[in-house]
């Protein structure tokens, strides 16, 4: 069994109580970080402010001109990923959420994990505008343009699987989830080993899967997804 976590922080279903034992003696504060206090797209918007703040000036006549640039590009994922953090409020009790999850030492995150009695998914947002989006077994397109969404989302859950299993101790099987936000999408098969979804579906599509957790492994495996340590282990001191 994992230790325990602190007390959930406002609008959580909770994940058990707090043990004064993990605080950090040499400043009082828990030695992690509580990622279940991020924001929807905090990890983008973050990026696209320093963008900005490195060229204004280009960054401001590109925006007048329409000319997509990298800033805009991590703005508009950003205004993606809150508006599928919007849906997925629309979860019943015992559903977590943890928007922007940062993994390993590159800069690399996860854009939202959820937890609840249907499983443990990782969502990857796409917000592709009023673009077309064309979905096959093995092919992700947009526009016509080939992406490697597919895989890249695979790799995703095996990494999330891998990290939870060795924080909880038990297995933990993470399923990818893309969700799509496009002027259409059209999903010709389904693609193999990774969901492709509707922003504005998901909450739905996640509230309509058979239950396979207890409410106590949901608890469980929440209580280690929102530490910070989970998803980038800190070396420690020898001696």
């Amino acid at each position: 069994m994992s230790a325990p976590s602190p007390p959930p922080p406002p609008g959580s279903s909770g994940a058990g109580s707090f043990d004064p034992s993990e605080l950090d003696p040499s400043n009082g504060a828990p030695g992690w970080r509580d990622l279940s206090l991020n924001r929807p797209g905090d990890a983008v918007r973050a990026k696209a402010l320093e963008a900005k703040q490195v060229a204004p000036v280009r960054a401001l006549i590109a925006r007048a001109l329409g000319i997509r640039t990298e800033q805009r590009a991590w703005k508009v994922g950003a205004d993606g990923e809150m508006e599928v953090g919007r849906q997925l409020r629309k979860l019943g009790p015992g559903w977590h959420v943890i928007h922007a999850v940062p993994v390993g030492t590159r800069e690399s995150d996860i854009d939202h994990v959820v937890i609840g009695p249907a499983g443990v998914f990782t969502l990857n947002t796409k917000n592709h505008g009023r673009s077309s989006v064309w979905v096959a077994e093995n092919t992700f397109m947009v526009n016509g343009k080939k992406t490697e969404y597919l895989q890249k989302s695979r790799f995703e859950a095996e990494r999330a699987a891998k990290l939870l299993s060795g924080s909880c101790g038990f297995d933990v099987l993470v399923e990818p989830v893309i969700v799509v936000m496009a002027g259409a999408l059209k999903i010709k098969v389904p693609p193999l080993g990774v969901h492709v979804v509707g922003g504005r579906r998901i909450a739905r599509w996640l509230s309509k899967r058979h239950a396979v957790l207890a409410p106590h492994i949901v608890d469980e495996i929440f209580g280690q997804a929102r530490r910070d340590t989970t998803w980038a282990p800190r070396s420690r001191p020898a001696g």
